[in-house]
């Protein structure tokens, strides 16, 4: 690790509302992976949100955050978990390990039907999937999702930053072809109450290949990156924004202490960004939600 991203986990490890009570604890458990994963090459099984568990090895930068501070990406996953109910689907675009299908289906009892491109990644997936039990509860596919069925390109060295590769590859060591299909023919007839689009940039023809979704009313919220790298395949995160908010989204930041949503004026920037519809039923289930055990909060 150098000096620049020791730094930049120190400020997200002290910052983090999860922490703020804990900051020392925190502190530790970093140390202890860090000393850990230089002792131990191999994947090790890590206590997740309450009974769930997450298989965790060095470079996983989304997973190992999920070590530090308890929910890597709080205000989202939180959102997540007081929103879905068993009965509810959830749709997972660009899966990664699973941090959010594990909360999704091992935690809250939800369905989930997960996408992850690349075959290494994959494979963690579907062995968190294994170690939580929950294969009952779970679609995994191993491809990419846009807006037409195709196979495509990805990078397959940069954790959680690979993406689709457009124009000649020839540069790029360690690349994969993957098949991508799209969300509505997967889906058909179902429609998930929440969806999250993590995809590197790839996030417009991941929406326009999920029209029927995004039209039906079901769909009451969407986490969704929106960091810039849509540019490398010409579009505008203005132009993604103006897209979801014309189904009827609005942006919103959501305070898991507090259990209710602010509206925004726009998209964060570099960042998640939660989109919400049907407000009064959102706000409805946010309020009723158990409270869930973080570490040592139960929020």
């Amino acid at each position: 690790m150098s000096v620049k991203d020791l730094r930049q986990t120190l400020s997200f490890i002290l910052n983090h509302p999860a922490t703020r009570k804990s900051r020392w604890a925190a502190f530790w458990r970093f140390a202890g992976w860090q000393f850990e994963s230089r002792i131990f090459r191999h994947p090790v099984i890590y206590p997740f949100v309450e009974k769930s568990k997450i298989i965790v090895q060095g470079g996983m930068t989304g997973a190992t955050g999920n070590i530090y501070t308890g929910l890597h990406e709080f205000e989202e996953m939180m959102f997540l978990l007081h929103l879905l109910r068993p009965a509810d689907l959830f749709a997972d675009v660009g899966a990664n390990v699973g941090s959010y299908t594990i909360l999704a289906s091992s935690v809250a009892g939800a369905g989930s039907i997960s996408f992850e491109p690349l075959p290494a990644t994959f494979l963690h997936l579907k062995n968190n999937a294994a170690i939580n039990n929950m294969e009952s509860l779970v679609e995994l596919y191993n491809c990419g999702v846009g807006n037409k069925k195709d196979k495509l390109r990805f990078t397959s060295g940069f954790d959680t930053m690979n993406h689709v590769i457009t124009g000649s590859s020839d540069s790029i060591s360690g690349t994969v072809e993957v098949d991508v299909v799209r969300l509505d023919d997967i889906l058909g007839e179902r429609t998930p109450a929440l969806m999250k689009i993590d995809t590197e940039g790839f996030e417009m023809a991941v929406l326009q290949g999920a029209a029927s979704v995004l039209r039906h009313s079901s769909l009451l919220a969407i986490i969704i990156e929106l960091n810039g790298c849509c540019h490398r395949y010409g579009v505008q995160e203005q132009d993604i924004h103006e897209l979801i908010t014309g189904y009827g989204f609005l942006p919103v930041s959501y305070d898991p202490f507090r259990r209710c949503c602010s509206k925004e004026s726009t998209f964060n920037q570099g960042g998640n960004t939660i989109y919400m519809r049907n407000e009064k039923e959102v706000e409805k289930r946010l309020q009723a939600a158990r409270k869930y055990q973080v570490l040592d909060q139960a929020i």
